[in-house]
């Protein structure tokens, strides 16, 4: 970092813009592209914003603030994701390091439509990266892939990239084209990825951009055991956010402030956040705001480390919690 941590967050504290510069970056597998380590997800949370200008201040926060990696997809919203992130970076897109996925259909023919279409809505002549949102199974990846690599060849896309595969799978993959990273779930609830996946994806140089950091808000602190989620948010109907499950997780992730978080002067947030970027294997961590104020709380989750005993002290809080 060209200034201290104290500096950085005092001027993510008091609103003021700072240059990409000022954050750390790492490299985005054998790329050679240096990306800020925190990346602004325009997922669900972004769609959260039922005021577009509101959404568009979010993204303008994160890119002033220093950010220089956006990641949406036409699944978020069916579009509604990247047409505001393109209203976003009017006048913005140079120095910033734009990615969407392609969803749902994974034919090449639709695979072209939908990288026009996302074009469109970006208001751009290519993105950085293209991924495959997930693996799908019914069209052979081998003809997907094909049909991204001439979409990379025309010059739509630098990079290719898949989302939610396993190591077979990313072999696949990357026989028929070069893929650069894999987009995983990777929490402190969920951490599959550490038994075979980031160990492959480290050894072969792909770079991992982390999802789901705070596993739909379960690691935010803000719900307490026996929360009850309306008909209308999707947590209601999954099994993590129910009864006794969510009971535990709950009282954990309270636990984690209160033992782990507060004594190094951090919110849940920013622990859970920070705790993904331990691996090596690990490019960037994807954090959804539903505020601008949210912006600048995740900015202090990069710059420390944690010590080998406050790691034990996790595992052992987690120890037995759904999810591990």
């Amino acid at each position: 970092m060209s200034v201290t941590r104290r500096e950085f967050l005092g001027t993510v504290a008091a609103g003021a813009a700072l240059g990409a510069d000022a954050w750390p970056k790492r490299l985005l597998g054998r790329t050679g592209e240096h990306v800020t380590i925190l990346t602004f997800g325009c997922g669900s949370r972004f769609l959260m914003y039922k005021e577009e200008d509101k959404a568009l201040e979010a993204v303008n926060r994160a890119l002033d603030l220093g950010i220089n990696y956006l990641d949406t997809a036409y699944n978020y919203g069916r579009g509604v994701s990247e047409e505001r992130v393109g209203k976003a970076l009017k006048g913005r897109r140079k120095g910033v390091f734009l990615a969407t996925k392609v969803s749902g259909n994974f034919t090449p023919e639709h695979i072209r439509q939908a990288m026009e279409s996302s074009l469109r809505a970006l208001q751009t002549d290519h993105v950085d990266l293209y991924q495959i949102h997930w693996w799908e199974g019914r069209v052979p990846i081998e003809e997907s892939m094909a049909a991204m690599e001439a979409l990379r060849r025309e010059g739509k896309t630098r990079y290719l990239g898949v989302s939610n595969f396993n190591v077979p799978q990313m072999e696949a993959a990357r026989a028929a084209a070069p893929i650069v990273c894999l987009q995983p779930r990777y929490n402190l609830l969920d951490r599959e990825i550490e038994a075979e996946i980031a160990p492959w994806c480290e050894r072969e140089g792909i770079g991992i951009l982390v999802h789901s950091p705070l596993a739909k808000g379960a690691l935010t602190g803000r719900y307490a055991p026996g929360h009850v989620f309306p008909p209308d948010d999707e947590r209601s109907r999954f099994p993590r956010f129910q009864g006794e499950t969510f009971a535990r997780i709950a009282a954990a992730a309270e636990r984690l402030r209160q033992e782990v978080a507060e004594p190094r002067g951090l919110s849940l947030v920013q622990l859970a956040v920070g705790w993904t970027l331990r691996l090596p294997a690990v490019s960037v961590c994807l954090v959804g705001a539903k505020s601008p104020e949210q912006v600048r709380e995740h900015a202090g989750a990069q710059g420390w480390r944690l010590a080998p005993e406050e790691l034990s002290r996790i595992d052992a809080i987690l120890a037995g919690v759904s999810g591990r």
